[in-house]
């Protein structure tokens, strides 16, 4: 995990002798409201921002329990940031506290992207958008190639790992292999290889353990387990049954308002599929997105996934949140509430997609919370998830393929092939694998590439 170095956490966070005060959850809500406006970065930058902030300047949270709760995050499907959000919140302040911190992570980047959205939709063939996107582009061909690589650098330690991707890959590309299956086939292979070569299926990568102390903390290392976090069979049936209950009544108002097969009806059972599938973080559900989205719902079209994802990379919050596009776009194209209400339908079903995207994250977190909190340093059964996150590299390489070919060859392969973008594309991943150059000022400078080429050297084109 990036963190700061021991000088510069030294220098901003506050001296250990210092008294600390509990947090009222007005505080804690400001705060969590601060997060989502500038929560950018990916799960790696969210969570470096919370740890700068959380652990070592306020000190709500001590290393040992912020890492225990992200390990925690780390083995559910959906953003792991924002669960980790979550479940600092619900310990801190109960149930509410929880919603509110994960809600928070989640709207500043649902109302950003509604209006980026739209703005897509209405201007998006005016020649200063479509040269911004026409830069961006190869730009986001590059950071899924080096998200198959940073993800490959953890979880590819040895060959049968190697192996795993390499059939993951072939499944999907040269088959078609839905996404699901592809999951389902790796987490059994590690549940059952565990049993006779576990050091092969130990998870790998993580964020390592406690090695630095910042002062005393509100939740310590020592600090009892507060009430309302204790393991009971009761609440966990009970968290359970409202989390059901939840997801019944919005299933049950979009069938009897559209119908089994109406467009948000579809996208609330889809999602729902998608929200339980995210093992390895959103590059990895991407691939199953398209499936269902660009290729049997036809919501959207492939080119329109990628810039969709361009938006996603440039908004704060949690990168699936790229799949309140999908729903804008899906909404507005297929007109739900008829042709006079684009944009109020595109903001449904954006709405809706985020709903169903994030309700399971808030039920894993507040009914598994509690048998965490009961569990310090005693999380296991890594194995199929070890699996899982090595065939997410095949299949991340195969989502990078995708993109390139619909970026160098826009025709199709019969028709022309795309110079400049493949120049771009090139120098994006140069910068991102030689310079480790950020995803923003990356983007930045291919949407500038990207407009010069547009605006004034249309003859390269």
């Amino acid at each position: 995990m990036d963190t700061a170095s021991p000088d510069a956490s030294t220098n901003a966070s506050p001296a250990p002798s210092a008294p600390l005060q509990s947090v009222s959850f007005a505080d804690a809500l400001r705060f969590w409201l601060k997060l989502g406006f500038i929560s950018f970065g990916g799960p790696a930058g969210q969570i470096a921002i919370m740890h700068t902030e959380l652990v070592e300047r306020r000190r709500w949270i001590s290393e040992k329990r912020f890492l225990h709760a992200l390990n925690f995050c780390m083995l559910l499907p959906g953003p792991e940031a924002q669960q980790l959000a979550t479940y600092i919140g619900w310990l801190m302040h109960r149930t509410r506290g929880g919603i509110v911190a994960g809600v928070l992570f989640v709207l500043p980047s649902l109302f950003i992207l509604i209006a980026l959205s739209w703005i897509y939709l209405r201007f998006g063939n005016v020649p200063v958008v479509a040269g911004i996107f026409y830069g961006i582009k190869p730009a986001v061909t590059a950071l899924v190639l080096h998200a198959a690589h940073r993800i490959g650098g953890r979880a590819l330690k040895n060959r049968w790992m190697w192996g795993i991707a390499a059939a993951a890959f072939v499944a999907i590309f040269a088959f078609g292999t839905p996404f699901p299956a592809i999951v389902l086939a790796a987490g059994l292979i590690g549940h059952f290889g565990a049993r006779w070569a576990p050091g092969v299926f130990a998870l790998g990568g993580g964020h390592g353990s406690a090695k630095h102390s910042y002062g005393p903390a509100l939740i310590d290392d020592d600090t009892p387990t507060p009430p309302h976090a204790r393991f009971s069979r009761a609440r966990l049936l009970k968290v359970l049954a409202i989390g059901l209950a939840l997801w019944l009544l919005a299933m049950g108002v979009l069938i009897a308002t559209q119908g089994l097969q109406g467009t948000l009806t579809q996208m609330g059972w889809f999602f729902t599929k998608a929200a339980l599938l995210t093992f390895g973080g959103a590059y990895a559900v991407l691939p199953y997105v398209y499936q269902g989205a660009v290729e049997h719902h036809q919501w959207l079209s492939g080119a329109q996934m990628i810039d969709g994802l361009a938006l996603g990379e440039t908004t704060p919050g949690p990168l699936i949140m790229v799949v309140a596009f999908v729903g804008f776009v899906g909404g507005w194209l297929q007109q739900v509430l008829g042709p006079d209400s684009l944009f109020l339908a595109g903001a449904l079903a954006a709405t809706v997609v985020t709903f169903f995207t994030f309700l399971p994250s808030f039920v894993f977190i507040l009914a598994g919370g509690p048998a965490i909190e009961a569990t310090h340093g005693k999380l296991g059964f890594t194995a199929p998830l070890s699996a899982i996150t090595a065939a997410v590299v095949g299949v991340i390489l195969n989502l990078a393929l995708f993109f390139a070919y619909h970026v160098l060859w826009p025709q199709g392969f019969g028709g022309r092939f795309d110079a400049v973008s493949a120049v771009i594309a090139v120098a994006a991943a140069v910068a991102l694998f030689r310079f480790k150059v950020g995803v923003m000022p990356l983007l930045g400078a291919c949407a500038a590439i990207g407009l010069a080429v547009t605006l004034w050297l249309p003859v390269l084109r």
